[in-house]
């Protein structure tokens, strides 16, 4: 990994590479490109706009549009007056959107167009809100971002930042049906890189001749990092607005991508393209993968059809995204089981894997994965019982249950927690669960995840219902389409007469998965 050590904070990255590469492109956008130099100037107008408006250090700062230049300017304008910024989740349904806003107490909101209507039907709830920026057209009252922002001074803010102070909040599944507001220091984005640079090790060997593909959306902590990764290398970014295989492909040739991270319900999608077999992939160098497992036959016909080294990432929005790494050279190792681990921590990085009672256990005896790495987050906004129980003397605790091999090598087999993993989104069955209760005729209701082969894992709901009632899976799932996004929505509805639970009345999920996870190796997909 690159590090440069002169950039210590996000705010740092655009004015220094303002220097180093002024006129390189850091960022194109359907056909358009914003150089390191006009990043830097267009993102000290953005902030010194904000400044105006009397936006305070440390205040809450939200964008809900799909990704574009504007999302960088934005992103680096919060970072250069110490404010935090918060990526909404564009796929959530108004209420969410409405109570991440809440929570936040967000102050000033930018939109795109596709999301005008949605902000409209819940303006009356959101009293901390009191500028909308319209990235595109205004509505009646909003202000429009070109003319809002173009008259301001290009000169630098004079604002002091720390390396640990939070620069972002991004919103996680909540295991008790509320999202979280994961708080993410500047060091979070740089410290993995520092480790690696201190101990004279290279990563994928980043550089600014590199042309890097973003894929992945800014809202998760995974597109927001690898976004960062190739900023700071001075590398040529391309970023496309939402996920298309077609337009990947497309973009792969075109540009002669040489790096780009994934998940594996996109790396599946590609390969299910047409378009494929004939697109030229000889440019491509590595393909970083991570966000859920990944099927060992899938892999293996992505390794054949792509041509180029295979790198997967492990970790979470809490741990600053990756901390554990399946290295190229491990994806061609003669060892059988070696595609089947997660990989080694990262420099810097310690991982234990504990039991119940929190005592360390030897290898190859399953507990869970816990994590204590440099990048780790500072903790969850206004949460101090969850963070509490999450970041324990310094370790988070991410509720996956796996075991170390004799080498090293961490291997991921299920999940403590109930969350289930649709095409690297997370969803918490409990979220589901608590507005089906509220179906008149629903009685009883588990939500799990069952294995699916095109998206890792889809969502199942499993229902117990009232005494003389009646329902289908259509009507079901028409209950909750509009109160949840459709990521979240039960890919397949079950009625049974009872629920398996232990003497003490608690649910016992393990069970309930049982029959569906039948001859997998692990118990997550």
């Amino acid at each position: 990994m690159i590090h440069n050590n002169e950039i210590t904070t996000l705010a740092d990255l655009p004015r220094v590479q303002a220097r180093h590469f002024p006129d390189a492109k850091a960022l194109i956008f359907k056909e358009k490109a914003l150089t390191y130099l006009q990043l830097d100037v267009q993102s000290n107008r953005v902030a010194n706009a904000l400044l105006e408006l009397g936006v305070q250090p440390k205040s809450r700062v939200a964008l809900l549009a799909k990704d574009s230049l504007k999302s960088y300017e934005i992103l680096f304008a919060c970072n250069k007056i110490n404010t935090v910024i918060v990526p909404i989740n564009w796929r959530l349904v108004a209420s969410e959107v409405s109570y991440i806003l809440r929570d936040a107490n967000v102050e000033v909101l930018f939109v795109g167009s596709e999301f005008h209507m949605l902000i409209e039907t819940i303006r009356h709830e959101l009293n901390c809100l009191k500028t909308i920026i319209a990235l595109e057209k205004a509505e009646d009252n909003w202000l429009t971002y070109e003319n809002w922002y173009q008259q301001h001074s290009d000169l630098q803010p004079d604002t002091a930042i720390q390396s640990n102070d939070v620069a972002v909040q991004m919103y996680t599944s909540g295991t008790t049906g509320r999202p979280k507001g994961v708080q993410l220091a500047h060091y979070s984005f740089f410290a993995i890189a520092k480790e690696f640079v201190k101990q004279g090790k290279s990563w994928i060997g980043w550089s600014k001749t590199d042309k890097s593909l973003l894929v992945l959306p800014f809202f998760h902590i995974g597109g927001l990092w690898w976004a960062i990764r190739g900023l700071v290398s001075g590398a040529e970014n391309i970023l496309l607005g939402t996920f298309d295989g077609i337009e990947v492909l497309e973009a792969i040739e075109k540009y002669r991508i040489t790096k780009t991270c994934m998940v594996p319900a996109m790396i599946q999608v590609l390969l299910t393209e047409p378009k494929c077999k004939k697109t030229d992939f000889s440019s491509l160098e590595y393909i970083v993968y991570g966000g859920s497992p990944i099927a060992e036959s899938l892999l293996k016909e992505a390794i054949a059809t792509f041509s180029c080294k295979f790198v997967q990432i492990y970790g979470m929005t809490e741990t600053g995204n990756c901390a554990v790494c399946l290295f190229a050279h491990e994806h061609i190792s003669t060892n059988p089981e070696r595609l089947k681990a997660t990989g080694r921590p990262f420099p810097g990085v310690s991982v234990s894997i504990l039991n119940s009672d929190g005592e360390t256990l030897p290898c190859r005896q399953v507990g869970e994965i816990c994590i204590k790495s440099p990048a780790n987050m500072i903790g969850y906004w206004k949460l101090p019982e969850a963070t509490a129980k999450t970041l324990v003397d310094g370790w988070i605790h991410t509720g996956d249950a796996g075991y170390f091999d004799e080498e090293g090598y961490i291997y991921i087999c299920d999940r403590l927690k109930d969350m289930i993993c649709y095409a690297g989104e997370n969803v918490y069955p409990a979220e589901v669960e608590n507005i089906l209760y509220e179906h008149p005729a629903v009685a009883e209701v588990a939500v799990i995840g069952v294995p699916d082969e095109d998206f890792g894992e889809s969502v199942k709901a499993i229902i117990v219902l009232k005494a003389g009632m009646k329902a289908t899976a259509l009507d079901i799932i028409s209950f909750l389409r509009g109160k949840l996004a459709d990521f979240k929505l039960p890919r397949s509805v079950e009625f049974t007469e009872s629920l398996a639970r232990t003497p003490s009345g608690k649910l016992q999920k393990g069970k309930l998965r049982e029959k569906y996870w039948q001859g997998y190796q692990r118990k997550i997909n």
